[in-house]
């Protein structure tokens, strides 16, 4: 039986992240502690545990079909590498910053300055399109504690919270780019195993659409039917049925998370009452 064979971070937060979301995906995985190659007993697909930065050469080879990988990994490492889903998690920022005491006024203060990073295509390209040439560093592992030492004036790494530039005296000047999870797509996938990938982004659409949304469910006095309705943003039309208490309807329908406070304040105002809102698993369209 042909399976799919799809990479992932062999740990870290982007690990737990990519085994989350093909669990939600029903797809169950048989792996044990430390195992490096694990299948699922219940759909076509082999998973491979590996570094994120080698992941990029084993789907250029063909080694592995598919990955979820950061799309700054595919950016630095494998720009000639396609993906098909942005996958909403882990999310961060490629960013270049100076120790706090550097009075930054533009990129064009890097010019001639020495940055440390793990991403040196990345800045170099970043840099070049702003016309400044720069000394890189190649540092595999933690680049921020560089300048504190004299290696570097600056640093390019990825910023999620900022504390870490925080704790070493470092400010973000520049975001260079946004990133998150994507699903990568190797150029060698056979024809066979296209059709399984098709099936599995069905599934993850249908997830990513639901993390997305809440199903809510409220009653409303018939004379206001119409105004509550309209204020509702549902898949096609929000459901209506008659309460026992006659002079009043159920309405249930689909918001977006994004906006879920906004409609639901205005909802109230216009006397909607007994609003309940729940979670979706799976939103197929």
């Amino acid at each position: 039986m042909t399976k799919i064979r799809i990479a992932i971070q062999k740990s870290g937060r982007l690990n737990e992240d990519s085994i989350a979301i093909l669990k939600d995906c029903g797809i169950s995985i048989d792996n044990g502690k430390d195992q490096l190659k694990a299948s699922s007993r219940n759909f076509p697909m082999e998973v491979f545990y590996l570094r994120n930065g080698d992941i990029p050469q084993y789907l250029r080879d063909g080694v592995v079909d598919i990955a979820i990988i950061g799309e700054n990994v595919l950016i630095e490492k494998g720009e000639d590498i396609t993906f098909s889903e942005r996958l909403g998690f882990s999310k961060c920022k490629v960013s270049l910053a100076v120790p706090k005491s550097f009075k930054y006024t533009s990129v064009q203060d890097f010019q001639g300055k020495r940055i440390a990073t793990s991403y040196p295509n990345t800045v170099k390209n970043y840099l070049a399109s702003k016309g400044v040439t720069a000394d890189l560093h190649i540092i595999n592992g933690s680049v921020e504690i560089a300048p504190n030492i004299g290696l570097a004036d600056g640093i390019c790494d990825i910023v999620s919270s900022g504390s870490t530039l925080f704790k070493n005296n470092l400010k973000e000047v520049e975001v260079m780019l946004t990133s998150e999870a994507v699903l990568a797509v190797s150029p060698k996938i056979s024809e066979e195993r296209k059709e399984i990938l098709s099936q599995l982004e069905f599934r993850i659409e249908s997830v990513l659409r639901a993390r997305q949304s809440k199903y809510v469910l409220l009653n409303a006095p018939n004379e206001k039917l119409d105004t509550i309705i309209s204020l509702l943003p549902g898949m096609r039309s929000p459901t209506v049925l008659p309460l026992a208490e006659e002079g009043w309807s159920s309405v249930h329908t689909v918001i977006n998370k994004d906006k879920f406070w906004e409609v639901i304040q205005e909802l109230k105002n216009e006397g909607a009452e007994g609003i309940l809102v729940c979670p979706i698993e799976k939103m197929v369209l």
